[in-house]
C-alpha cells in the first residue's frame, strides 16, 4: 500500500484538518485525510443512535478524495448480526474482504475501527482498502478512530449534526429535555470501576434521569424518577437534577445534597409532586461506598455467580417534608461486584414475566454498556415496546484496588 508514515503526525495532520474544516464539516476533513493517508477508497463515521440498536451513516460517500465528488448520506443501518455491532462490542477493529458483490469495491477489503473515549461508544469509523493492512497500520487506524471520538466529543458543542445522527425516532419536548439531563457520555470506564447508564423513555412519562460525575477522589452517582406525566414530569425532573449538580458541585456532603434536593422540591413543587431516588458516592482512596435512598427500589447485585436485592433502609421520596432526616447509608462492594441500580419502570406489571436475575446471569461477563443494553431490549420484548413508564438503569462494575492508570487502547479498557 503505497502511503505516507503515519504516527504522530498522523495525529496533527488530523487536527489540522478539522481546524481548518468548519465544525459542521469535522468528520468530513478527517475522511479525506484518511483517505488520502491510506489510499481508502470509501472513508465513512457511523454514530450509534440513542436506541443502542442501529447505526446513521453521517458522512458523505467518497471515491478515495480523488475525484471530488461527495454524495450526501443519512443510511441507517440495524445493529444485530452486522459487522459494526461486533466491534462495538468487541472494541476490536475488524478486517474483511468487500466479496465479489462489492461492485467496484470488488478485490478490496473493509476495515470497521470503533470510535470510543472511556468506553462510550460513539459508533465506527468504516474504510475500504485496496489490500489487507498488517498489525501497524490497523493499529494506526483504530488510533485514528480513538482521535475521532474526540473530534466527535469537541464539535458537537458547536453543530446539531450528531445529534441529528443518533436521532432515528423524533422526540417530544419533554424527551428532549429529559434527555438534557443525562450525562454526555453513558459509559465510563476508570480503573477502579465501570459505569454504564441507558434510559427506555416511554411515550407518556419523562420523569427518569440518571447522572454521574468523577472527580479526583471520589465518583457519585444519583438515579431519579420524578413522579407525573409529559412536560410536568420532565420539569420536576430538571429541578431535581438541577439541584442534586448545584449542591455536589458546592462540595456539599451526600447528607447535605439530599437535604438540598429535597428543600428545593419542598419549596419550588406543588403538593404531591415528589421525586424518589438513590445518591451514590464512593470515596476511591478508602474504597467505601455510601448510600441515600429516598423511596426506591433496591439495587440488584451480582456477586459470586449468584444475584440478590441489596437490603437497605427506606427513606421517604424528596419532596415531602422538609424536616425529613435522611440516613447515609453503608453500600458494601467488593472487587468483581456488578450493582445494578434502576427505576420501577424496569418493574411494571406488564413486564412482571421479566426476570432480571436471569438477564443478569446471562450477561455477566458482557461489558455494562452492553448489560444495559440487553435489559432495556429485555423489557421492549416483554412489554411489545408499549411502556407505561420510563425504564432507566445504571450498572456499576466494582473492579476495587488502589487509585491506578488506566489499560486502556483505542480508548477502551483493555
Amino acid at each position: 500500500m503505497a502511503r505516507r508514515p503515519v504516527s504522530r503526525l498522523t495525529v496533527q495532520g488530523l487536527l489540522e484538518a478539522v481546524e481548518a474544516a468548519a465544525p459542521v464539516d469535522a468528520v468530513d476533513a478527517v475522511a479525506d485525510q484518511l483517505a488520502e493517508l491510506f489510499d481508502a477508497r470509501r472513508v465513512a463515521f457511523l454514530i450509534a443512535d440513542m436506541s443502542g440498536r442501529a447505526v446513521v451513516r453521517l458522512t458523505r460517500g467518497r471515491d478515495g478524495g480523488r475525484s471530488g465528488h461527495h454524495a450526501d448520506e443519512s443510511e441507517e443501518i440495524p445493529l444485530e448480526g452486522t459487522v459494526y455491532d461486533r466491534v462495538l462490542q468487541s472494541q476490536e477493529p475488524v478486517v474483511e474482504d468487500a466479496g465479489e458483490d462489492a461492485g467496484e469495491d470488488a478485490g478490496h477489503v473493509r476495515v470497521v475501527v470503533p470510535v470510543t473515549d472511556r468506553g462510550d461508544a460513539i459508533g465506527v469509523l468504516e474504510m475500504t482498502l485496496p489490500e489487507r493492512p498488517g498489525r501497524d497500520v490497523l493499529a494506526e487506524l483504530a488510533s485514528a478512530g480513538h482521535v475521532l471520538a474526540y473530534i466527535v466529543i469537541a464539535g458537537r458543542r458547536f453543530t446539531d449534526l450528531y445529534a441529528w445522527g443518533q436521532r432515528t425516532t423524533p422526540l417530544s419536548v419533554p424527551a428532549e429535555i429529559q434527555h438534557r439531563l443525562l450525562p454526555d457520555a453513558y459509559t465510563c470506564e476508570a480503573s477502579q470501576f465501570t459505569l454504564a447508564g441507558w434510559l427506555e423513555p416511554s411515550a407518556r412519562m419523562a420523569g427518569d434521569t440518571f447522572d454521574y460525575i468523577l472527580d479526583r477522589g471520589s465518583v457519585q452517582l444519583s438515579i431519579t424518577d420524578a413522579v407525573g406525566h409529559g412536560l410536568d414530569a420532565a420539569m420536576l425532573a430538571t429541578l431535581a437534577v438541577s439541584s442534586l449538580r448545584n449542591s455536589r458541585r458546592a462540595g456539599r456532603t451526600l447528607s447535605g445534597q439530599a437535604d438540598d434536593v429535597n428543600d428545593d422540591l419542598v419549596r419550588h413543587s406543588g403538593t404531591g409532586e415528589l421525586v424518589t431516588g438513590q445518591i451514590v458516592r464512593i470515596d476511591l482512596q478508602a474504597e467505601r461506598a455510601e448510600i441515600i435512598n429516598a423511596g426506591h427500589p433496591p439495587p440488584l447485585r451480582l456477586r459470586h455467580g449468584s444475584v440478590e436485592e441489596v437490603e437497605l433502609a427506606v427513606d421517604i421520596p424528596f419532596g415531602i417534608d422538609p424536616t425529613w432526616p435522611y440516613r447515609v447509608q453503608e453500600l458494601e462492594l467488593q472487587p468483581g461486584d456488578r450493582v445494578v441500580f434502576l427505576t420501577d419502570g424496569m418493574l411494571e406489571r406488564d413486564a412482571a414475566h421479566l426476570e432480571l436475575p436471569d438477564v443478569l446471569l446471562k450477561t455477566r461477563s458482557a461489558h455494562p454498556r452492553e448489560v444495559v443494553q440487553s435489559l432495556g431490549a429485555a423489557l421492549l420484548e416483554a412489554t411489545n415496546s408499549d411502556l407505561r413508564d420510563d425504564a432507566t438503569v445504571l450498572c456499576l462494575d466494582w473492579h476495587g484496588g488502589p487509585p491506578r492508570r488506566r489499560r486502556s487502547s483505542g480508548g477502551a479498557d483493555e
